[in-house]
């Protein structure tokens, strides 16, 4: 059983007492760690659009997923139930990284000259670096019970691949990984972090398979786009025997497994003395991250205990939400996936190879576009020079070079916390930081020898 913030009945680690006004990090026991994940759907005012077979163009059954899917991850991406139990041995291996820090920005709030309390929970600290390996382990899982030998997926990055390569390797399968072209090349130590963990890696799009020759035909010289690595990764999945696919995002049991992050963070914030953020600030691409950290605090908003102000930051060069249409679409360039109804620019769209990662994908998650277009979120678009110089500005702060997909979101509350410094305001301000930024200092050299686009 759990409670309502889907902990265990455990005293807690810390207590008010132990923290106060000048305290800057708030650690949570291995015990705290969430027993349950949280599915927000059956708490939605209004269900979600289902997903679509594109051949018949109705709502999508089990077996149609059956063929690149474990049946226990199908059965989360439809299920109605509010809480998931967390499954031990995914529990344990949570145990290397979680629970992730909540930390006050004390020193960035004193260099914006700001009034704004501001927090981030920081998943930087996990295997790989990023938030990705709370979903990579519970995929990895579910398809090692499944008896399956082997995961084949996309990145844009690399922080999806370095995880999933991590947590294929803790449950004895093999991985294949197809990077986003324009990443391979310009990040190489993000392939060679997976290759470490035992994965193969290939550039995207690639010629190994039909749906890459067509694509390279199609788009010559392109940099690629994670539609194209998505395309190229279901359809070795689909084609082979014991391979299954994995993905990063986008879909409600990635989401699912996500949202650790922001039901710690609730706990966290109490222990601070502080009830709920007033505005929450998360970076959107595909919405793992975002969906991560905003979907428990959505929860508190929709039963009335809060009333958080919740923000989705994308990259000004892939703004599915704020300048997409919201209709039915395929998850890929070759139109192999089933069809969602997401904000979207497009299957076809491929990005600027501006420095935003696994950001730069031509649609938004099923649920987090539902939730925007219900209204429960607000959605800006940042160029890339304004999220690294936030990026920079947070690391001289605060000691962290972030991802440069957290840089967008550390952009939105950095212009927030400047509009409560005029304001004479003092709101409090949560910032989701999704990862380490060590592996992207090609990205912040552009930026510091001034010759970044800005897109």
């Amino acid at each position: 059983m759990c409670w309502a913030g889907g902990f265990p009945k455990r005293g807690p680690v810390a207590t008010v007492r132990d923290v106060n006004a000048e305290s800057y990090r708030v650690h949570l026991q291995e015990s705290d760690i969430p027993t349950h994940w949280y599915n927000i759907v059956p708490d939605l005012p209004v269900p979600p659009p289902p997903p679509l077979n594109p051949g018949t163009k109705e709502p999508l059954a089990p077996e149609d997923l059956a063929a690149i899917f474990p049946m226990g991850l199908i059965a989360q991406e439809a299920s109605a139930e509010r809480w998931i139990e967390i499954p031990e041995p995914v529990r344990e291996l949570y145990k290397l990284w979680r629970p992730s820090p909540l930390i006050r920005a004390h020193r960035l709030e004193r260099a914006l000259g700001t009034n704004a309390r501001i927090y981030y929970k920081y998943e930087g600290a996990s295997p790989v670096g990023s938030h990705k390996t709370n979903s990579a382990v519970a995929q990895a899982y579910y398809n090692a019970q499944a008896g399956v030998k082997k995961l084949v997926t996309e990145t844009g990055a690399g922080q999806w691949g370095s995880a999933l390569a991590f947590a294929t390797e803790a449950f004895g399968l093999e991985c294949e990984v197809y990077q986003v072209r324009s990443t391979y090349d310009s990040k190489p130590y993000r392939h060679v972090l997976m290759e470490t963990f035992g994965a193969t890696v290939y550039p995207s799009p690639s010629d190994r398979t039909n749906a890459g020759r067509a694509l390279q035909e199609r788009f010559p010289d392109t940099p690629g786009s994670l539609g194209m690595a998505i395309s190229e990764a279901v359809e070795v999945a689909a084609t082979s025997e014991g391979v299954n696919y994995s993905l990063g995002s986008v879909l409600n049991h990635v989401l699912l497994h996500q949202t650790v992050i922001g039901l710690e963070a609730i706990k966290q914030l109490k222990l601070f003395g502080e009830q709920l953020p007033d505005q929450l600030y998360g970076c959107a691409g595909g919405g793992s991250n975002l969906g991560g950290i905003a979907l428990p605090f959505l929860r508190e908003n929709l039963e009335g205990r809060g009333n958080t102000e919740i923000t989705a930051c994308e990259p000004a060069a892939a703004p599915s939400l704020t300048q997409g249409e919201y209709r039915y679409d395929f998850g890929d360039t070759s139109g192999m996936t089933p069809l969602l109804k997401m904000y979207t620019l497009g299957a076809d769209f491929v990005p600027d190879p501006v420095h935003a990662g696994g950001l730069r994908y031509h649609g938004m998650a099923p649920i987090m576009s539902h939730v925007y277009h219900e209204g429960m979120m607000k959605a800006i678009a940042v160029k890339q020079r304004e999220a690294f110089e936030a990026g920079i500005i947070f690391a001289k702060a605060e000691g962290i070079v972030p991802a440069s997909e957290s840089n967008h979101a550390i952009a939105g509350a950095l212009r927030a916390a400047r509009e409560a410094a005029e304001a004479g305001t003092s709101p409090v301000i949560l910032i989701g930081v999704s990862g380490s930024g060590q592996l992207d200092l090609p990205a912040y050299a552009e930026y510091l020898n001034g010759t970044m686009l800005d897109a």
